[in-house]
């Protein structure tokens, strides 16, 4: 009890010697600062509210003026500031100093901020093409007219989460793969359909992945590997007319595709790739075939016979080459489609027996 007492006196000692070398307008702020603690004080014993901003700027800047005159050290400013830690009220003049910051550097000339539609174009072009670096975009920028630095460059893709080249490019990738050499690539794949007596027939086709031609190679209750290879050499021969080089094959590991079925192809010089286990999405464009014909087609059909689902495919196809649009050709069909009549009635053609509908202008009569 004694020794508490003893340590009150001496702080109050220390205290009073500090207090009477400060002048008269120093003992005026530290009053302020003591005053301003005791009124949020008070408002928090009434509401629990956080300090509003601008309760915490003033003793923010009383305590920068003490500290600007050199009269108050850091170790002494928790004799002054009570209710906060003296580090966070040194924080909030930082925020204040921050704030007021971009006024001066603007009056000073700093670099005005990126346009944003050059920024826009800055992420195109490194998306677009993952293999170039920093210094390569900001060339082809100035072949555009706009002069732009390194450092502006990084800061835009890395502002828009975009990793540097090296990191960003990795390998080419499935999709770039096949958009690359899809007028060289042919898929095959089957698929099954239920008759109404409910027998499994399978359909075999071959797609062509740059023009999206389909070719119907046939559909049997029992596909062996025999008659696999046979309808292989069928489209071969049917292929001797067309001018496409075709250079590899896209097929699944089904045990239908015998060593004969993979040497008709090799025999015209093109490689087999074989997807992977359980990988649907590597033989895409023929899923996506399959997908088409049943929800377009064979979905609102009951299929009578091999005879009925071979004359309902080829309907479907012939449909599906001339007339039907592509979103992946320009709403063009893979055959390409001779000029619309832009004037005239609007009409249509039943399809698989008004299943679909193929609609037209018919020309208007002369004098009509």
């Amino acid at each position: 009890m004694i020794w508490s007492i003893l340590a009150q006196l001496f702080s109050a000692l220390i205290n009073l010697l500090r207090i009477s070398r400060l002048s008269a307008d120093e003992k005026d702020i530290e009053i302020l600062i003591l005053r301003q603690q005791l009124d949020i004080l008070a408002r928090r014993q009434i509401h629990a509210v956080r300090p509003s901003r601008q309760e915490k700027w003033t003793p923010a800047v009383l305590v920068a003026t003490l500290k600007k005159r050199g009269r108050l050290t850091t170790d002494q400013l928790s004799d002054i500031i009570r209710i906060f830690k003296p580090e966070t009220v040194i924080g909030w003049h930082r925020t204040l100093v921050r704030r007021n910051w971009p006024q001066g550097s603007d009056s000073q000339g700093s670099r005005p901020p990126i346009d944003s539609e050059v920024s826009e174009l800055i992420v195109l072009l490194a998306r677009e093409n993952s293999r170039w670096g920093y210094g390569k975009i900001a060339g082809e920028l100035q072949k555009l007219g706009h002069e732009v630095s390194v450092s502006t460059v990084r800061n835009v893709l890395k502002a828009h989460d975009i990793l540097p080249a090296p990191v960003r490019f990795g390998s080419i990738g499935w999709r770039t793969l096949m958009q690359h050499y899809k007028h060289q690539l042919l898929a095959c794949d089957f698929f099954t359909v239920e008759t109404i007596r409910l027998q499994t027939l399978y359909v075999f086709f071959f797609i062509e992945l740059g023009t999206r031609r389909v070719y119907l190679a046939g559909v049997t209750a029992n596909p062996d590997g025999a008659w696999v290879a046979q309808q292989a050499r069928n489209l071969l021969w049917l292929r001797e007319e067309t001018e496409t080089e075709l250079l590899c094959l896209i097929r699944d590991h089904d045990k239908k595709y015998t060593p004969s079925f993979d040497a008709v192809f090799q025999s015209e010089g093109m490689g087999i790739i074989a997807t992977p286990y359980q990988a649907p999405n590597a033989n895409a464009f023929a899923e996506r075939w399959v997908r088409t014909a049943r929800e377009e087609c064979l979905d609102h059909i009951l299929v009578l016979s091999d005879a009925h689902l071979r004359r309902v495919l080829t309907e479907f196809v012939a449909y599906y080459h001339t007339r039907r649009p592509h979103q992946s050709l320009d709403q063009q069909s893979p055959v390409t489609r001779t000029p619309p009549v832009t004037a005239g009635p609007v009409a249509y053609r039943p399809v698989l027996g008004g299943i679909i509908k193929d609609y037209f202008r018919t020309p208007a009569l002369l004098g009509a």
